[in-house]
């Protein structure tokens, strides 16, 4: 417990606190991702989906505190290293070469890091507690049966017969407002660049990055971000276009 101190008290350990939280925080946007994308198969997958998640209860309480401690270090940290970066450049701030030769990504990464927390925080409000969905959406929200069973590794979790929350549904709600949908792209844009940097960037403060195959592994994280991205986009895209319903 000696060296956990340290960690926060040092520019390394911030940095290393910073990757960590990150690789925690982009395992999780990947799997909710990979759900979300269940809303293009059998309404049964998406709904017994978010149902079996429901019923986890102290366990899915737990990781909800993983990620907001995550998420919390991971702002923090940002925010101090930014902080003491900009007090040890004092009047050396204006180097516009190093500015003009940094990346997109990297020369928004604290905007972008910043916009997208914002976005977590309607995202849940609007479906996770229902906010801002307006004061009837509940009321056009009819529970969903379960027609066959929802299957993880095979086994059943949700059997067939189930009264669940109809989740897909409730997305196809939601997404079929146009501005949340233009916000809802906008956001997994701006959060799938800061994904691109803070990729490579933990990359190198965990030692996992070298001259040999530096430009391989940009080339890796740039497809892995589009492909996130075009993944994330595709949800609202087809509700929007009535492709699903």
């Amino acid at each position: 417990m000696g060296h956990l101190p340290k960690l926060f008290r040092s520019t390394i350990g911030r940095k290393f606190l910073m990757a960590v939280s990150g690789v925690v925080l982009i395992g999780f946007v990947v799997g909710h991702l990979a759900g979300n994308l269940q809303i293009f198969e059998d309404p049964d997958r998406i709904n017994g989906y978010a149902h079996f998640l429901q019923s986890l209860g102290p366990t899915l309480w737990a990781v909800r505190i993983v990620l907001l401690a995550a998420v919390a270090v991971h702002v923090w940290a940002a925010t101090v290293l930014t902080l003491e970066s900009r007090r040890a450049r004092g009047a050396e701030r204006p180097a516009v070469r190093h500015w003009i030769q940094a990346t997109i990504a990297s020369r928004t990464m604290r905007w972008t890091g910043y916009i997208v927390l914002a976005f977590i925080f309607y995202h849940l409000a609007q479906f996770t507690a229902g906010w801002v969905q307006g004061d009837d959406f509940k009321t056009r929200l009819a529970p969903y049966t379960m027609v066959a069973d929802y299957r993880v590794f095979g086994v059943p979790v949700v059997h067939a017969g189930t009264s669940v929350l109809d989740v897909r549904r409730m997305m196809v709600l939601g997404f079929g407002n146009p501005a949340v949908s233009l916000f809802y792209m906008v956001a997994v844009g701006l959060l799938s660049l800061h994904i691109l940097h803070g990729a490579e960037s933990l990359f190198q403060t965990l030692g996992w990055r070298n001259g040999r195959w530096a430009r391989g592994l940009r080339l890796v994280v740039t497809i892995a971000c589009a492909a996130y991205f075009l993944g994330n986009l595709a949800i609202p895209g087809s509700v929007l276009a009535g492709l699903v319903r």
